[in-house]
């Protein structure tokens, strides 16, 4: 009873010296004034400006940026307001409890805010399952930090510790790392992104130098936040040297073909044998590069179908790059005309077929050549080049052939079909005798 009496004595006093005096009433209505005056100023000022430039399909670090500012527009202005008033009146002297107050509590709401918004960029989703705690724990720390027992919260969990070898492990290094860990996650997929369409923007960049950059921009940027974080844990990064030598060794037999995969995709990145865009054929399998991944190559061919081929198959295998120097292709067609037709007209005929098909090239020019005289026909060879092979060859095969077959049909030049002659002798007579 003694104590409720006392702990309503106290409420009594704070009420009677921080609410009710003159100087706080001042300080509520200017913290009031610079709320309402953050507000107009986002509202009028800001807004209008960001509004138009926000698009949540983008994940890059200026978006990002973008987000966060227009959200915390309002309680950034009216945290420097409240920051400027509260230099000025210590500087005076003057009263400044409440200004205090609305300092802690405001920090408190942006770093939530911020926290939050960096775990939604993680997870992809609002999910408050993970929200709601990192919320609780910054409030408990501004409630802590007002009634003055930070600190000792904070030399408590530094004393709630673990030895793990010669490291020592304490709660508040574990939070420490988290957030670390944290923050270097949510800010990940927007600085790889911002830094991967900066890199694609440069004309004088090759396709190869460009995803080989973005991959080891990504892999220092994950491996700093890892050190990092391990830093933030507390941990002496030279007691972990063995640890990673055994880890690496078991990883190293363990994930033979992965680890083969992934250094081969930096050697097909570092001598640009292959890059997004070319026309290859591995195997039966012949398309165009879409993408170059640390562990495959995607292919897609003509009939839409994309195939995974590993990068370990590209460096080892035998692979046919149709674009490598250049885009030039030779295709070379075959048709075949009966010994009776005029040779010299149809090979006029075919110059004049093969011009006529968009995808062929002027120059070089078409070429025939008359290959054989065949069983059944006289057979040429059509060579045209084309500059578009991720369009495919077989579709300049067909179109060049029906020129082709229009051609001759109309110069009565006969595509022969393999003939056959027999001959046989002359069957001797059979007599046939009946006995009786």
């Amino acid at each position: 009873m003694d104590f409720l009496n006392n702990l309503v004595f106290q409420a009594q006093a704070w009420v009677a010296t921080a609410v009710l005096q003159r100087s706080s009433h001042w300080q509520l209505l200017f913290i009031l004034a610079a709320f309402l005056a953050a507000f107009l100023i986002s509202r009028l000022v800001i807004w209008p400006r960001l509004e138009p430039k926000i698009d949540f399909r983008q994940r890059t670090l200026g978006m990002l940026v973008t987000v966060l500012s227009k959200r915390l527009a309002t309680p950034f202005i009216s945290l420097f307001l409240l920051w400027v008033a509260h230099d000025v009146a210590r500087h005076f002297s003057w009263p400044r409890e409440w200004l205090y107050i609305a300092l802690i509590l405001l920090s408190a709401w942006i770093l939530t805010r911020i926290a939050i918004t960096l775990i939604f960029y993680v997870l992809k989703s609002r999910n408050k399952v993970v929200g709601v705690p990192v919320a609780i724990l910054m409030w408990i720390m501004a409630v802590l930090a007002l009634t003055e027992y930070l600190n000792p919260a904070l030399r408590l969990l530094d004393n709630i510790a673990i030895r793990i070898g010669g490291a020592r492990l304490s709660l508040l290094h574990l939070l420490e790392g988290s957030l670390i860990l944290l923050v270097f996650l949510g800010l990940s997929r927007a600085v790889n992104e911002s830094f991967a369409n900066w890199v694609r923007t440069a004309e004088r960049a090759s396709p190869s130098f460009q995803e080989l950059s973005v991959k080891l921009f990504k892999v220092g940027f994950y491996t700093l936040a890892i050190i990092l974080a391990l830093g933030g844990l507390g941990l002496d990064l030279t007691n972990l040297a063995w640890l990673s030598g055994a880890l690496g060794l078991g990883l190293g037999f363990g994930l033979q073909k992965v680890i083969s995969n992934l250094a081969s995709g930096f050697i097909i990145l570092a001598d640009k044998s292959i890059k997004p865009g070319d026309v290859i054929q591995v195997g039966d399998t012949y398309g165009w590069v879409n993408n170059l991944k640390s562990r495959y190559v995607s292919v897609i061919t003509r009939d839409g179908i994309e195939y995974l081929i590993p990068n370990e198959d590209m460096i080892t295998g035998k692979v046919i790059n149709w674009s490598y120097s250049h885009n030039l292709v030779r295709v070379k067609v075959g048709v075949g005309i009966a010994y009776g037709a005029d040779v010299e007209l149809a090979m006029k005929l075919l110059l004049e077929a093969a011009a006529a098909v968009p995808r062929v090239l002027a120059q070089p020019q078409p070429s025939c050549q008359l290959i054989s005289f065949g069983d059944s026909a006289i057979n040429f060879q059509l060579r045209v080049w084309i500059n578009d092979p991720q369009n495919g060859v077989v579709g300049v095969t067909s179109a060049v052939l029906l020129e082709v077959w229009k051609r001759f049909k109309e110069h009565g030049i006969e595509i022969p079909f393999p003939q056959r002659v027999l001959y046989h002798k002359s069957m001797p007579e059979i007599t046939v005798k009946k006995e009786a």
